[in-house]
């Protein structure tokens, strides 16, 4: 290939405020991906996720190594 797309560095967040956390629906299976604050709780998505293709490009995004909590 001439062209390659350079992998982008990993986004950054603040694991003190935020932790990464997987939203489910009960009802439906749908998925989302995002961060919920510590202090208030308040969940701020960031991407659906359809497959463990989604998952693993959120975790590459930002850097997320170990266990993601499920919350419902």
């Amino acid at each position: 290939m001439l062209f390659k797309k350079k992998p982008s560095p990993a986004l950054s967040y603040d694991p003190a405020a935020v932790i990464p956390v997987i939203r489910a629906s009960i009802c439906t299976g749908e998925k989302a991906a995002g961060f919920q604050e510590t202090a208030g709780g308040r969940f701020h998505e960031v991407m659906l996720i359809r497959s463990d293709k989604d998952l693993a490009e959120f975790r590459r995004k930002y850097g997320i190594k170990g266990e993601i909590k499920t919350v419902y």
